[in-house]
């Protein structure tokens, strides 16, 4: 690590947020004669790659500088009244929970810009898609950072306009009504927890939300936290999704452009998850516990239920949508982020965290490599990719991508494993820590109901491995059709674009302290209020 001063480490974290938005208003102007290139698509396109690029620079270097002895203090810090009536502040900062989540949002969408740079999505000028990437980037980052939940009201809501319009004018079949639904559920989840919001900061006399996390819900009573947590809960829970608040984002992500889902399940959802983690749980302690278990109930119904419906789309002439059922794997792995978060103990909480960048390294992964699929052949059907012989009745004996691509086959299969959990990979710790922490949940939560949430939780993995299985047998596998036409197999900036996410997933895998070194401290400290 290297000794930064706080002034930089300030200015970074500042940098991290306004950056993109500034990037946004120059990628809609015209480009300077020296830097057209061979055309202006070409050239703001590059300024996506530019901007993006500088931020995840940014981003590394604050992590650098970040002091890993004391991650549980908050780190460039930058504190400045903004509406003194209201006592809303602008105030920024980084611990230990909030910055693998800021790495992983600039790294995901540098890896899109780059993406889109060699594969500008279907549709109009690329120069109004780069001005929304970098929009909705600033967003993201700016909800990860902020430390006043009037800030965060709006960061939460400023990520939704711009993914709006990447679905509905880059999208394919099915977008306008997809991103009408997106819009419609996100915005009447955030209109109520803005009222959970106000509650709490009129309530307790500030909106800080350190000072609200040292204060442990002490200034508010029980029914004002169950209040809160209720309101403030159903927005979170519907930008996580939570089952059932899920069913828009199926339809989202079949109908987004690749790099649209890809930071849609990266990113956007953990948004909800962190709001739990950095909100609910320290502030409304006592509200929360009441609200535990219907939460870990739901969060196991999800797992099963997204299993259940991956099963269903993965079997033969089915009809079902590969991209479609990695967003309902979505459901189910982020039911285990909500388990670990419900349990209220430092090991499910540390094991949501995990779950969250293992997450979003996986399945943006995973999202990539279906946009690459569904390039080669024209369709993302598994039944047409597990018989690509012109004849319908050809047997189904599965697409052989190994044999006609398969540094590809073997990338997906990689994800797929990933995904399902297989031990020293990077999907497999957060499951598993939240499982653990549902075997002994905090103090004043049925344990015998926690110990069933574990054990459907259990047999929610074995399903996710089963539907994914079939996945890699039906695509990957089988013998190589004599008429099937040859598939390209992966580009150099598709390699550029997906070694990362595929060497990130390895390492977290192998050396999870890294990541729980840094989660845990802070995650112990906002579970007793500051107190340590």
């Amino acid at each position: 690590m290297i000794d930064i001063s706080e002034s930089v480490m300030q200015f970074l974290l500042a940098f991290l947020v306004v950056g993109p938005l500034l990037g946004a208003a120059a990628a809609l102007l015209p480009a300077p004669p020296g830097l057209k290139g061979t055309s202006p698509d070409q050239a703001v396109l590059r300024h996506g790659v530019t901007v993006t690029g500088a931020v995840l620079v940014a981003a590394i270097v604050l992590a650098l500088g970040f002091d890993h002895d004391q991650p549980s203090k908050m780190q460039a810090t930058t504190d400045i009244s903004w509406i003194p009536a209201l006592d809303v502040r602008i105030h920024l900062g980084t611990d230990g929970i909030s910055l693998p989540l800021l790495v992983l949002t600039a790294l995901l969408t540098f890896l899109s810009a780059l993406y889109t740079y060699f594969k500008p999505p279907t549709g109009p000028s690329p120069k109004a898609f780069v001005a929304l990437l970098l929009v909705l980037e600033s967003g993201t980052l700016a909800a990860f950072a902020v430390l006043d939940l009037i800030l965060f009201f709006l960061a939460f809501e400023m990520v939704l306009i711009p993914m709006y319009f990447l679905i509905a004018r880059w999208g394919g079949e099915g977008r306008a009504e997809a991103a009408w639904k997106f819009i419609l559920y996100t915005l009447l989840g955030s209109v109520v927890m803005l009222l959970g919001l106000l509650l709490i900061g009129i309530t307790a006399g500030t909106f800080d939300m350190v000072a609200l996390a040292t204060d442990n819900g002490r200034s508010l009573s029980v029914s004002v936290q169950v209040i809160a947590v209720l309101a403030i809960g159903i927005g979170l829970a519907v930008k996580t999704p939570m089952w059932p608040l899920h069913s828009w984002l199926p339809d989202a992500h079949t109908a987004a452009p690749t790099v649209g889902s890809v930071l849609l399940a990266g990113v956007l959802l953990k948004m909800g998850t962190y709001g739990f983690v950095r909100i609910l749980l320290p502030v409304a302690p006592d509200g929360f516990r009441t609200f535990a278990p219907y939460l870990g109930a739901f969060a196991v119904v999800g797992i099963v239920y997204g299993s259940l419906a991956c099963l269903a789309l993965a079997k033969e002439d089915a009809k079902g949508d590969l991209k479609r059922l990695i967003a309902y794997s979505s459901v189910g792995h982020m039911g285990f982020v909500l388990l670990g978060i419900a349990t209220m103990t430092p090991t499910g909480v540390n094991g949501a965290l995990f779950a969250n960048i293992a997450h979003g390294l996986v399945t943006g992964l995973l999202f990539f490599l279906v946009g690459a699929l569904k390039d080669r052949t024209g369709t993302v059907d598994l039944d047409t990719l597990a018989r690509p012989s012109s004849d319908p009745h050809a047997p189904a004996t599965g697409a052989a991508l190994y044999g006609r691509a398969p540094r590809l086959g073997g990338l997906l299969a990689f994800g797929a494993v990933a995904s399902l959990g297989l031990p020293g990979l990077a999907g497999f710790w957060g499951e598993m820590l939240a499982l653990f922490g549902a075997f002994e949940p905090a103090t004043g939560l049925s344990r015998p109901a926690f110990l069933t949430f574990m054990s459907i939780g259990a047999f929610g993995t074995l399903l996710t491995a089963a539907y994914l299985l079939i996945v890699v047998r039906r695509v990957c596998m089988g013998a190589e059709p004599q008429h099937a036409p040859a598939l390209p197999d992966v580009r150099g900036y598709e390699f550029a674009a997906w070694t990362p996410l595929v060497l990130l997933t390895v390492v977290t895998g192998l050396w999870p302290g890294a990541l729980i070194g840094l989660t845990d401290p802070a995650v112990q400290q906002l579970l007793a209020g500051g107190n340590r």
